[in-house]
């Protein structure tokens, strides 16, 4: 098959890794890819908002099948572009993207399905939104309506943080003409879950818990994410069970009263208190850095999964994973998630994978002048599967001393819930 992924980052270099596997001989194309990724696949410098040129080189290179990453492009509507060129497309339609790309559409989802969640309302005006906030107590919850590449939330302690929250995000911090969601703050323990729908049947895939927070103890900035480990120990099948049928059933049934066909990824950012799970939002594709530990851990083959969803053949199949552990660690620039170097030379990465455990997965890299240099915020996703987590997480920390670049940092307590109770 002749498979194309869209995006550039770590995510998108498990997904080529992940699709290397296959026994189909896939032939793997990037746009436009990272100096990892090419390790799998041939990158092409195509912007990923350049429809028509993604168009136009699938049909001229009889790509079967695109693979689309970052929520950006699903939610500006490229599965209904490409589809409408009889090119499959696994990503779900611009519609059903609302789920990520509007939360006050997915709170109404929630609301009229009676799926749990935190009571919110929205506003477009900053002094009726200030207003209602007196009426709370800390701490609050503010969110962007729109898409904030992970950083449009914020958790206030104090009245003074969530107003200038608020005028952050009407002063157009995270695009013009957002709206704002003030959500009552859920309590409880954070949990990332996936499952693939082809439409029909929800298929369970596995849940991880991520790192937000820039800094160790959970403090700092919100970031995009700083390193993720799964499965999680809080994961029980009773928990799972709960989530199925009270949270991804009932989003699947209101979005088809709603006339809307989901396909592809759903991700589900949960809060669990007392072994019962609260919605927080959606995601509408995989993870990131969720997905470069979920993907060590496929034992079956990717591709097929992905064609059997395309298909509308879940029901039935027999899902595979290693009975294992796996754990990312984010190696940043300093600075993230606010200004940042963006020319330093990285070292290491061979020596770091020569641990047959790790896999290290560009996220933002680039070559100069013939050097592998930091580029982006989040720079490398240090990956590594064993028998028990300790172990993964004594792996990744390992290859962390080895690999080095001007501005390093990273959090030096990933997996720490999971690691706490198992001690």
């Amino acid at each position: 098959m002749n498979i194309l992924i869209i995006g550039s980052g770590g995510r998108e270099h498990a997904i080529a890794m992940a699709l290397s596997k296959s026994p189909n001989n896939n032939r793997l194309f990037a746009l436009p890819g990272n100096p990892g990724i090419r390790e799998y696949c041939e990158c092409i410098d195509i912007d990923v908002s350049n429809f028509r040129e993604i168009k136009n080189f699938s049909k001229n290179n009889n790509i079967d099948l695109v693979i689309v990453g970052p929520e950006v492009p699903i939610c500006e509507g490229i599965s209904d572009y490409l589809k409408g060129d009889k090119i499959d497309v696994f990503a779900p339609s611009q519609e059903a993207s609302k789920l990520e790309s509007s939360k006050k559409f997915t709170k109404e989802i929630a609301f009229e399905n009676n799926i749990p969640t935190g009571k919110a309302k929205w506003f477009n005006n900053q002094t009726e939104a200030s207003v209602y906030l007196e009426k709370l107590e800390a701490p609050y919850v503010i969110k962007a309506d729109g898409l904030a590449a992970g950083k449009g939330v914020a958790i206030c302690e104090n009245i003074k943080d969530a107003n200038n929250s608020l005028i952050d995000i009407f002063d157009g911090k995270f695009g013009s003409g957002q709206s704002v969601l003030i959500e009552d703050f859920l309590y409880g323990e954070e949990l990332s879950y996936f499952a693939i729908t082809d439409g029909k049947e929800i298929l369970p895939l596995i849940g991880a818990q991520d790192h937000k927070r820039l800094l160790d103890k959970d403090e700092g900035p919100n970031t995009g994410g700083m390193g993720a480990y799964c499965p999680p120990p809080m994961l029980s099948s009773e928990l799972e069970n709960k989530i199925m049928m009270q949270i991804l059933e009932p989003t699947i049934y209101g979005l088809k009263k709603r006339g809307i066909e989901y396909k592809g990824i759903l991700f589900a950012g949960l809060m669990v208190k007392e072994n019962e799970p609260s919605l927080i939002e959606y995601n509408i594709r995989f993870g990131d850095p969720e997905t470069q530990a979920l993907l060590m851990l496929l034992k079956s083959d990717f591709t097929e999964l992905l064609i059997e969803t395309m298909n509308g053949n879940i029901k039935n199949y027999n899902l595979e994973w290693e009975k294992k552990r796996a754990i990312t660690v984010v190696l940043a620039n300093n600075g993230y998630p606010s200004q940042y170097n963006t020319n330093a030379e990285i070292h290491g990465i061979k020596e770091a994978e020569k641990d047959p455990n790790v896999k290290i997965f560009h996220a933002g890299t680039s070559i100069s002048n013939g050097a592998l240099t930091a580029t982006g915020g989040r720079v490398l996703n240090v990956t590594s599967m064993a028998d028990t987590l300790e172990e993964a997480r004594r792996h990744a920390y390992s290859a962390i001393e080895k690999i080095s670049y001007k501005g390093k940092i990273y959090r030096n307590d990933i997996a720490w819930r999971a690691l706490s109770k198992i001690t």
